[in-house]
Parts: structure tokens; C-alpha cells; sequence
């Protein structure tokens, strides 16, 4: 019987196939290196390390924000390479302002080892100088002694920290405005509001919480007074919070279970959704997003207000995309953390930039842990005579290699099924 000769193109695709096994193979069982970060600071606030938490345009204009989501830092053995990651972010983006949207740290029994946690977590601003607005997700402070109040009051003995002065009254602490001046005045040019979303309800068994009653009132009472001292003009401004709106599943398409890519509602069981080709959206969808089960209005007064551009949300952590919703922006931004070998290169950050010469748009653009840490970045650590970061980035350019080539596969196949295309440019 004569054998059959393989074609170039069969060849060439077995060739791909073994090499992405023999990475994956290769790269998920040999390089979990994981070495000690001895650049780690568990010290509290440096007093004289003091920084201007002013916020205002540059020089040329323009405001560059670095968003961390979701970074979980515990006394675990990811926590080392999960600092270095943050901070590595900061070094390469060089932002003016870092927003912390929520699950910053895990909250202790002893507060002495939660104020460790945070320490080695702010120090990394502190140290460079840059501002940090800080609000809180559903799991910091959902054990030991410490309050949210507590634990915000602790946030506020270091200088680099933006705080909840106007609103740490309310039960959701962490909320507040950093009004962002002109660079050639004390001008509000543009602003930007930090909303603490809570962690549960009251319910047993609890959902997740929502920005509350008293907290849109004062989002309200605060916008018309921007509005009245900017001679009668809306102050554009974008959102920062940890927790989804429930009105992301009106911009998804319902379908049947059955559809590939299918992602089932948190709430409603016989629901199930994907990314919508009639809507505007870009990124991601790998989870379900997760809301509050309940709703007090904030996207209605939110869009009946006119001034917010965008929401900036976290919690689902491997979803990063984009929704529109009735002129608003509804995003996701991935994990901000190391996690060994789960998912440690779909996780990343999330910048986003405004020009104070038109405040009505904005860009923005997630940058995940394969993209950063590449092997160009070993050579920059090996010449400096990094060896932590060298050996670090070693792991992720090569696990991210594999996961990359994969992620464009499952990418390609929801591009098929769902009619859309899986990008992410600057929007």
C-alpha cells in the first residue's frame, strides 16, 4: 500500500502543534523559579518621604493613570513576585497618578500583620513618589479586627495616599473626587471619581454590594457644584471602582446555553451571554461579570448626569474589555498580581491617558504580563545586573509565549462563533 506524503502546509502546522506542546510542556513544569524579592519594604510610612498628591495636567498637556486591580497581596508565595510585578508596572509607565481599585491586601487577625501587608504594598508609591488613590473591594476588610474605616484611616499615614476626607462617613468609606487642575493654573480641567461598591449584602446568603443611596447623592451634590464653579460647564471625569454595574449584562447578547463561548449570568441560571456584535466593545470576556444583586441607581444618575466618560471597574479577574452603554464606557481591567501558574499572563494593568486640550475622549489600553516582560526585558535585567527581575521575567516570557499562542487560537475561534473582532486598541 503506498503511504501518503504530507503536504507543506500539514507539515508546517505539525511543526507549530509540536513546538506549542513542547512549550507549554517545557515551560509550565521547568520555570516556577519564584525567587526571593529582597527590594521588598515592610516598614511603615517614611515620614520624611513626602508627596504632592496635587493632581494636574503636565506640561504637554497630558495625564497618564495606572489601574491595579484585584492584587490579593497575602503572606503567601506568590507575594514577592506580586510586589515586583506592581512595582515593575510603575517603572515602566511612569504614571502620575496609580488608582488601586479594590482587593489591595488580605486583612489579618493580628492588624500588626495587615499594616505589614499594606506597608509593603504603599512603600512601592511612596518610594517613587507617585499618587495613589486607594478604595476597597468586597475581601479587604471582610476578616479580622480591622474596619474599613480602620483600615483607611491607616492608608492616610502615608503621604502618597488621595483619601475619602469629604465622604469616610459613609458605610462604603472609600469614596471620593481628585479634581485634576490645568498644568498652567489651578483650573479643575477634568475629575475623577473613586467609588468604594462595598462588599455584601445584607442577605443571607449575601451577594455582592453596590455603591449606595447616600453615596449617588453625594456623587450628585458634588458634580453640580463642579458644574457651578466651572461657570456653568460640565467637568468631563471618569470612574474608578471595584464592583460592575448590573447594567453590563444589558449591552451583552442573551443567548442559548448552548453557544460556544456562552457565559452564564451570576444571578439568573437559565441566562446565559456573550459580547454582542451590534455593540460597540472591545477585549476580553472569560468570566461572568460579577454585580451587585441589587441596584440603587448609580449608572441611571451616572448617565442622567452627563459628565462620566468611562467606568473602570476590577473584580473579575481575567476579564479585560470594553462595553458601551448609553455614551458610557464600561470597562474591566485584568488582575494586577503574579499567581504562579494559573493565569499569570492574562493578568496585567490597565493604563488610561487624557489630554487636557480635549477632556471628551480619552485613551486606553490594558498591557498584560506577556507583553511587558518580554525577552527583550531579560537582557535590559541581566545588563543592570538584575537577577531577580531577570530571572522573573525569564518565567513569564516563557510561559506567556505558550499562553499567547493559545489565547490567539481561542481568540480566532470567538472572533468565528460570536462575529466580532478580539482586539484591544487604543479606544
Amino acid at each position: 500500500m503506498k503511504k501518503k506524503k504530507l503536504t507543506k502546509a500539514k507539515k508546517a502546522i505539525l511543526i507549530v502543534v509540536a513546538v506549542l506542546i513542547f512549550q507549554f510542556v517545557f515551560g509550565i513544569v521547568f520555570f516556577e523559579l519564584d525567587p526571593e524579592n529582597k527590594n521588598i519594604n515592610y516598614e511603615p510610612a517614611d515620614p520624611q518621604k513626602v508627596t504632592d498628591t496635587t493632581i494636574r495636567f503636565n506640561s504637554d498637556g497630558k495625564l497618564k493613570i495606572l489601574h491595579i486591580a484585584d492584587p490579593h497581596l497575602a503572606n503567601d508565595k506568590h507575594f514577592d513576585s506580586s510586589i515586583w510585578v506592581i512595582a515593575e508596572a510603575c517603572d515602566v509607565e511612569k504614571p502620575d497618578l496609580v488608582v488601586l481599585t479594590g482587593d489591595n491586601t488580605k486583612p489579618y487577625e493580628d492588624p500588626a500583620e495587615t499594616k505589614k501587608i499594606i506597608n509593603s504594598l504603599m512603600n512601592i508609591f511612596e518610594s517613587r513618589n507617585i499618587p495613589v488613590a486607594v478604595t476597597f473591594g468586597n475581601h479587604d476588610s471582610e476578616a479580622g479586627p480591622m474596619s474599613r474605616a480602620d483600615i483607611m484611616e491607616y492608608y492616610k499615614t502615608f503621604s502618597c495616599v488621595i483619601t475619602a476626607d469629604d465622604a469616610d462617613t459613609f458605610k462604603n468609606c472609600a469614596t471620593f473626587n481628585i479634581p485634576v487642575l490645568a498644568s498652567d493654573s489651578d483650573n479643575v480641567k477634568f475629575n475623577i471619581w473613586v467609588f468604594d461598591s462595598g462588599d455584601y449584602d445584607e442577605d443571607e446568603p449575601r451577594h455582592y454590594d453596590r455603591v449606595r443611596t447616600e453615596q449617588i447623592e453625594w456623587y450628585k451634590e458634588t458634580s453640580a457644584k463642579l458644574k457651578e464653579e466651572n461657570g456653568g460647564n460640565t467637568v468631563n471625569s471618569v470612574v474608578f471602582q471595584h464592583i460592575i454595574v448590573p447594567e453590563i449584562y444589558d449591552v451583552l447578547e442573551k443567548v442559548d446555553s448552548k453557544k460556544p463561548f456562552a457565559i452564564k449570568h451570576i444571578y439568573n441560571e437559565d441566562e446565559y451571554y456573550m459580547f454582542d456584535s451590534e455593540q460597540t466593545n472591545y477585549g476580553t470576556l472569560n468570566e461572568k461579570p460579577c454585580p451587585g444583586y441589587y441596584n440603587d441607581g448609580q449608572f441611571d444618575a451616572l448617565v442622567e448626569n452627563g459628565d462620566v466618560l468611562a467606568m473602570f471597574t476590577g473584580h473579575d479577574h481575567t476579564n479585560a474589555f470594553g462595553v458601551r452603554n448609553q455614551n458610557i464606557d464600561i470597562f474591566t481591567s485584568p488582575m494586577t498580581r503574579y499567581k504562579g501558574l494559573a493565569y499569570t499572563t492574562q493578568y496585567g494593568y490597565r493604563v488610561v491617558e487624557i489630554d487636557e486640550n480635549d477632556t471628551s475622549v480619552y485613551n486606553t489600553r490594558v498591557e498584560r504580563l506577556f507583553d511587558v516582560f518580554d525577552f527583550s526585558y531579560i537582557s535590559t535585567a541581566k545588563d543592570n545586573g538584575d537577577n531577580y527581575s531577570g530571572r522573573l521575567a525569564f518565567e513569564l516570557a516563557v510561559k506567556g509565549g505558550v499562553q499567547k499562542g493559545f489565547m490567539n487560537i481561542y481568540q480566532s475561534l470567538i472572533e468565528l462563533f460570536s462575529g466580532r473582532t478580539v482586539t484591544y486598541p487604543d479606544y
